[in-house]
């Protein structure tokens, strides 16, 4: 009787013990899928001058459709995907036409732009569209247009607000590629700030 009721007891110890390996292996499993689901959203890292600083997200991946974005025309009208579909659209990020990289890549793309066929360039920053148009008139870069992200959801919708650092609250550097559909052929998150992005890149990915 003895020998039985301590078999019983150890039948019921052991199946406490595989509940809780159970239960930890399951506590475990949330964990993993809530860093994976934390990270996914998360955003990336760059660096202003070598000092690293943090994006609001991440740009879409190629083959991936573009998000939904508006942004305000130098006219300051809005303007959307549906406004740029049966195009091809480079859209050339940076964080303001102020600064020597981003002025340089904004004539960089007027002088390559005008060798694509069916193809638009937006030069897109949260500088206002007066400021924007001012730059590209005074220096007679016809070629590409401008686009504001003052009032819109853009830099979030792309992932390229950046949220810290002294260039807080206004968007990385980036170069995001489109199809006719809308469809993401190229991105590029600019890993320094202050360095020009890779031209050869985009344009490629038009061929």
């Amino acid at each position: 009787m003895a020998a039985k009721k301590k078999s019983a007891k150890k039948k019921i110890a052991k199946k406490k013990t595989v509940k809780k390996v159970a239960k930890k292996k399951a506590v475990k499993k949330t964990v993993k899928k809530v860093v994976r689901k934390a990270a996914s959203k998360s955003g990336s890292k760059v660096t202003l001058g070598g000092n690293p600083v943090s994006t609001s997200g991440k740009l879409p991946k190629k083959g991936a459709p573009a998000p939904a974005f508006t942004l305000t025309t130098g006219a300051l009208q809005e303007i959307s995907n549906k406004d740029l579909r049966g195009k091809r659209v480079i859209l050339n990020i940076f964080p303001s036409i102020d600064t020597p990289t981003c002025a340089t890549s904004t004539r960089t793309f007027n002088s390559l732009a005008s060798s694509l066929n069916n193809t638009e360039v937006y030069c897109v920053s949260a500088d206002l569209p007066f400021a924007q148009g001012r730059f590209c008139g005074s220096e007679g870069l016809a070629n590409v247009k401008t686009a504001s992200s003052f009032r819109s959801n853009f830099g979030k919708a792309f992932g390229v607000n950046l949220t810290d650092g002294v260039l807080k609250g206004i968007l990385a550097r980036a170069v995001v590629v489109l199809d006719e559909n809308g469809k993401v052929l190229h991105s590029e998150l600019v890993s320094e700030i202050a360095n020009e992005p890779n031209y050869e890149a985009a344009i490629s990915s038009l061929k």
